[in-house]
Protein backbone atom coordinates (compact mmCIF):
# COMPACT_ATOMS: atom_id res chain seq x y z
CA UNK A 1 0.00 0.00 0.00
CA UNK A 2 1.31 3.40 -0.80
CA UNK A 3 0.42 6.74 0.65
CA UNK A 4 1.49 10.22 -0.22
CA UNK A 5 3.69 12.36 1.92
CA UNK A 6 4.03 16.00 0.96
CA UNK A 7 7.59 17.27 0.86
CA UNK A 8 9.22 20.38 -0.47
CA UNK A 9 11.78 19.71 -3.17
CA UNK A 10 15.08 21.44 -2.81
CA UNK A 11 17.74 21.27 -5.45
CA UNK A 12 20.92 20.90 -3.49
CA UNK A 13 24.16 19.03 -3.43
CA UNK A 14 25.31 16.28 -1.14
CA UNK A 15 26.20 18.36 1.89
CA UNK A 16 23.40 20.89 1.53
CA UNK A 17 21.21 21.22 4.62
CA UNK A 18 19.42 24.49 3.92
CA UNK A 19 15.75 24.68 4.76
CA UNK A 20 13.33 24.84 1.83
CA UNK A 21 12.92 28.24 0.23
CA UNK A 22 9.55 29.91 -0.08
CA UNK A 23 7.89 29.63 -3.45
CA UNK A 24 9.48 26.27 -4.29
CA UNK A 25 7.30 23.58 -5.83
CA UNK A 26 5.68 21.06 -3.52
CA UNK A 27 6.00 17.49 -4.72
CA UNK A 28 4.11 14.39 -3.68
CA UNK A 29 6.54 11.80 -2.39
CA UNK A 30 5.41 8.21 -2.41
CA UNK A 31 6.70 6.24 0.54
CA UNK A 32 6.28 2.49 0.46
CA UNK A 33 5.90 -0.36 2.93
CA UNK A 34 8.56 -3.09 3.15
CA UNK A 35 7.09 -5.52 0.59
CA UNK A 36 6.70 -2.79 -2.00
CA UNK A 37 10.14 -1.48 -1.12
CA UNK A 38 11.77 -4.73 -2.28
CA UNK A 39 10.67 -4.41 -5.91
CA UNK A 40 11.04 -0.63 -5.93
CA UNK A 41 14.38 -0.86 -4.13
CA UNK A 42 15.67 -3.52 -6.53
CA UNK A 43 14.64 -1.40 -9.53
CA UNK A 44 16.20 1.76 -8.05
CA UNK A 45 19.42 -0.10 -7.23
CA UNK A 46 19.62 -1.50 -10.78
CA UNK A 47 18.98 1.97 -12.23
CA UNK A 48 21.66 3.56 -10.05
CA UNK A 49 24.15 0.81 -10.94
CA UNK A 50 23.50 1.47 -14.63
CA UNK A 51 24.73 5.04 -14.06
CA UNK A 52 28.23 3.91 -13.02
CA UNK A 53 30.76 6.02 -14.93
CA UNK A 54 28.50 9.10 -15.15
CA UNK A 55 30.27 12.29 -14.05
CA UNK A 56 29.67 14.01 -10.72
CA UNK A 57 28.03 17.42 -11.00
CA UNK A 58 26.92 19.48 -7.99
CA UNK A 59 23.14 19.87 -8.18
CA UNK A 60 22.94 17.39 -11.08
CA UNK A 61 20.15 14.84 -11.37
CA UNK A 62 20.31 13.47 -14.92
CA UNK A 63 22.77 11.34 -16.88
CA UNK A 64 23.37 14.20 -19.32
CA UNK A 65 24.12 16.80 -16.63
CA UNK A 66 25.81 14.40 -14.22
CA UNK A 67 24.80 13.61 -10.64
CA UNK A 68 25.50 14.70 -7.15
CA UNK A 69 24.79 12.08 -4.49
CA UNK A 70 21.16 12.99 -3.78
CA UNK A 71 20.53 13.62 -7.48
CA UNK A 72 21.48 10.00 -8.19
CA UNK A 73 18.95 8.85 -5.57
CA UNK A 74 16.21 11.12 -6.96
CA UNK A 75 16.87 9.99 -10.55
CA UNK A 76 17.15 6.27 -9.73
CA UNK A 77 13.99 6.12 -7.62
CA UNK A 78 12.12 8.30 -10.11
CA UNK A 79 12.99 5.94 -12.97
CA UNK A 80 12.02 2.99 -10.76
CA UNK A 81 8.53 4.45 -10.23
CA UNK A 82 8.87 6.72 -7.21
CA UNK A 83 9.08 10.29 -8.50
CA UNK A 84 9.17 13.40 -6.35
CA UNK A 85 11.83 12.57 -3.80
CA UNK A 86 13.60 15.66 -2.46
CA UNK A 87 17.00 16.54 -3.94
CA UNK A 88 18.59 16.97 -0.52
CA UNK A 89 20.48 14.55 1.72
CA UNK A 90 18.89 16.06 4.84
CA UNK A 91 15.35 15.67 3.44
CA UNK A 92 16.04 12.09 2.31
CA UNK A 93 17.40 11.37 5.79
CA UNK A 94 14.15 12.72 7.27
CA UNK A 95 12.05 10.44 5.04
CA UNK A 96 13.99 7.21 5.58
CA UNK A 97 13.17 4.99 8.57
CA UNK A 98 16.35 3.86 10.36
CA UNK A 99 17.25 0.20 9.84
CA UNK A 100 20.21 -1.86 10.99
CA UNK A 101 23.06 -2.58 8.61
CA UNK A 102 22.32 -6.31 9.07
CA UNK A 103 18.82 -5.86 7.58
CA UNK A 104 19.81 -3.90 4.48
CA UNK A 105 18.03 -4.69 1.21
CA UNK A 106 18.78 -3.45 -2.29
CA UNK A 107 17.55 0.12 -2.63
CA UNK A 108 18.00 1.08 1.01
CA UNK A 109 19.80 4.36 1.55
CA UNK A 110 23.13 4.75 3.31
CA UNK A 111 23.88 8.07 4.97
CA UNK A 112 27.41 9.26 5.64
CA UNK A 113 29.06 11.70 8.02
CA UNK A 114 31.93 13.51 6.32
CA UNK A 115 34.26 15.95 8.01
CA UNK A 116 31.94 16.05 11.03
CA UNK A 117 28.93 17.18 8.97
CA UNK A 118 25.65 15.38 9.59
CA UNK A 119 23.75 14.45 6.41
CA UNK A 120 26.78 15.00 4.23
CA UNK A 121 26.36 12.17 1.70
CA UNK A 122 23.98 9.42 0.55
CA UNK A 123 24.34 6.21 -1.46
CA UNK A 124 22.08 3.35 -2.56
CA UNK A 125 22.70 -0.14 -1.20
CA UNK A 126 23.13 -2.83 -3.89
CA UNK A 127 23.60 -5.97 -1.81
CA UNK A 128 26.67 -7.96 -0.74
CA UNK A 129 27.95 -5.03 1.38
CA UNK A 130 28.26 -2.77 -1.69
CA UNK A 131 26.65 0.55 -2.57
CA UNK A 132 26.54 2.93 -5.53
CA UNK A 133 27.02 6.68 -5.15
CA UNK A 134 28.21 9.84 -6.86
CA UNK A 135 31.21 10.74 -4.70
CA UNK A 136 32.51 14.25 -5.41
CA UNK A 137 33.72 16.79 -7.94
CA UNK A 138 36.04 15.35 -10.58
CA UNK A 139 34.86 11.79 -9.94
CA UNK A 140 32.25 9.49 -11.43
CA UNK A 141 29.37 7.38 -10.12
CA UNK A 142 30.95 4.24 -8.67
CA UNK A 143 30.26 1.04 -6.75
CA UNK A 144 32.06 0.79 -3.41
CA UNK A 145 32.38 -1.90 -0.73
CA UNK A 146 31.70 -1.35 2.97
CA UNK A 147 35.34 -2.36 3.40
CA UNK A 148 36.56 0.72 1.49
CA UNK A 149 39.13 2.50 3.64
CA UNK A 150 37.47 5.93 3.25
CA UNK A 151 33.74 5.24 2.85
CA UNK A 152 33.24 2.24 5.15
CA UNK A 153 34.06 3.96 8.45
CA UNK A 154 31.96 7.00 7.53
CA UNK A 155 28.61 5.21 7.23
CA UNK A 156 26.38 7.02 9.73
CA UNK A 157 23.19 5.03 9.31
CA UNK A 158 20.98 3.11 6.92
CA UNK A 159 17.41 4.06 6.08
CA UNK A 160 14.43 2.69 4.20
CA UNK A 161 11.55 4.54 2.62
CA UNK A 162 8.44 3.08 4.25
CA UNK A 163 4.72 3.61 4.73
CA UNK A 164 4.04 6.69 6.83
CA UNK A 165 1.85 5.89 9.84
Amino acid sequence: MTILLIAVTTFAGCAHNASPRRGRAVAAVTVTDSSEHRSLGDAAARQARSMVGTSYHYGGSTPSSGFDCSGLVVYSFGRAGQPGLPHSVARLDDLARPISIEKLEAGDLLFFRLQGRKNAHVGIYLGDRRFVHSPSSGKKVEVVSFDHVYWGPRIKRAGRLIKNH
